[in-house]
This record gives C-alpha cells, structure tokens and sequence, in this order.
C-alpha cells in the first residue's frame, strides 16, 4: 500500500513539473501584449506620420509595435529608407517579414519578436509609435536617454503627457477610424530629441569688449531657463528654444540684448550671436564644466 502511494505520489509531482514546464514554454512563445491590441494603422495615417518625421533615404526608421509592418514597410517602399519593427506577436512578426520579401524590400526592411523595453533604439533617426497612453508613459525614459539629440519621434493618437509636450502636432478626418474607436479623427504628435544641455557653461563672444560668461541651465526635456553672469551681475535667459541640437536663447546687456542661436555637440556649443550693441553679429562658444554635475 506504501509503495502504492509513493508511485503515486511520485507520478503526481511529475506531472505537475511537466505542466510547469509546458506552461513557461507557452509563456514564452505568447508574451503578455503590454502595449494594447493590435490596431491597424490606416495608410493615410502612416504617409502623414511619415512627411511630419520628413523620413528619406537616410533614414534608419524603427517602430515600436509594429503590428502588420505599414510603417516600416512604406519607409521602404515609399521613402527608400531603412529600418525594422518589434511587436511581441510571432504571427504578425511573421506576416510583416513575408511581405517585405514580397514587395522587394527585405534588405531594408525587417521585423523581429521582441519586448519593446529590450529593444535597441541607437541605430534609429526616426522611432514611431501607435501605443497606449501607459505605454507611452512607460516608455518615455527609455526614449528620452537611449535616442540621439535630433532624432525625431512621431506617435499616432497618444502624447508622454504635459510632462513633455510635443514640438507639433497635428489632427485630420479619418473616416475608417470610426469602426474601430468611435472617433473618425487622428492626431499626430512630433517631438525632436532634445541635447542634453542642462550645467554650467563658459561662455564666450567673438567680440571687442564681449569677454566671457558663466552660463547655468536647467533643464526640462526641451524647455530649459537659466542665469549668466559676467563682472559681478548676472541676467536671465529669456527667448529660450531647443529643437534637437539647435539651441536659441538670449540675455540683456547694457541697453540691449544678445540673441544667440547655434547648434549643440556634446560638451560644446557654436553659432552667432546678434549682438546688443547693434553692431552686427559675432561668432560665440561654450563649453560645459563637467567637473560638475549636469542639472536636468
């Protein structure tokens, strides 16, 4: 009877092993869908999307849920770019690869199953998205710090919130829309990457009589504010922009103002500077002190 119960016992634990077993291979082969159902992108979507991120044939375009593969594969087709989607899906995966190889795309084109959170973004110049509103949260850390200052990144329906507004966007009628979410428009939103530029800075004008300036800036994805002194006094920024790399701000001095634009590269900065003065403009650089830490 012993051994009878035993055997039984023995059996029962190997089954519930193997069912263990089974089910952590299903859950690998099916992932959690984290980023909402499949939805279509309509066309006419996916061609504004594309002409608001001015996507060409240098481009590297990567889609976060890429679903069927219609961004990409218009990238491809439509702009000659390159580039690949990340959807968690194997079957769509599987479709979107199939019909890159049938529109004689597939050098350019490629699809891959795989966490958007795990995806490698630095190759990208241009990410999109279609996710929901959580997704997007989620994802904007990620977004902001592993994408190059520059890149630009256009998302369908959903914005990161009021914490990081987009640099444009846009809404239009699209019909076939309706059937699905009981609204028959869409938005689009664009935001460039902005250069890290927040910390202090040694600032200098090209000029006779300018001399040097201790800039600070802080910043706030693509809104910044700071001071800049020189000789004792200081003044505020003020007339503040960060597209991607091109910077513009502008400080008071004397009866008028300096109005500088340029252009961000790591730890310096470049460009002309109208001057107060009224005499014209000047060329101005900075360089970061990176012996402090930068202020975000």
């Amino acid at each position: 009877m012993k051994q009878t119960l035993k055997r039984a016992a023995l059996l029962l634990s190997t089954m519930l092993m193997a069912a263990a077993a089974a089910l952590a291979v299903a859950q690998q082969k099916e992932p959690e869908r984290t980023g909402g159902p499949y939805v279509p992108t309509p066309q006419v979507v996916v061609d504004e999307m594309l002409r608001m991120a001015k996507v060409g044939p240098s481009d590297f375009v990567i889609d976060l849920g890429s679903g069927d593969g219609v961004i990409v594969l218009t990238a491809a087709t439509k702009h000659q770019a390159r580039g690949f989607g990340v959807d968690i899906d194997p079957e769509l995966v599987k479709l979107s690869n199939a019909e890159a190889k049938r529109r004689g795309v597939a050098d350019r084109a490629s699809f891959q199953v795989q966490d958007v959170f795990k995806a490698d973004l630095s190759r990208a110049t241009v990410l999109t998205l279609y996710l929901l509103p959580s997704m997007m949260t989620n994802l904007q850390s990620k977004i902001y710090e592993e994408l190059k200052p520059g890149t630009r990144v256009v998302s369908h329906d959903y914005h990161f919130g009021s914490d990081w507004q987009a640099d444009d966007q846009m809404s239009f009628d699209v019909p076939e829309k309706e059937k699905v979410n009981g609204v028959p428009r869409a938005t689009i939103y664009l935001w460039h990457i902005p250069a890290k530029i927040g910390g202090r800075w040694q600032l200098r004008i090209d000029a006779p009589g300018s001399g040097q300036y201790e800039l600070a800036v802080k910043q706030r994805f693509q809104t910044f504010q700071g001071t800049v002194a020189a000789a004792g006094r200081s003044a505020k920024l003020d007339l503040t922009e960060l597209r991607g790399e091109v910077v513009r701000f502008a400080f008071t001095a004397g009866s008028g103002r300096n109005v500088f634009s340029g252009r961000v590269t790591g730890d310096t900065m470049q460009g002309t500077v109208e001057l107060a003065t009224g005499k014209g403009t000047a060329r101005w650089t900075a360089k970061r002190d990176t012996t402090q830490a930068a202020t975000r």
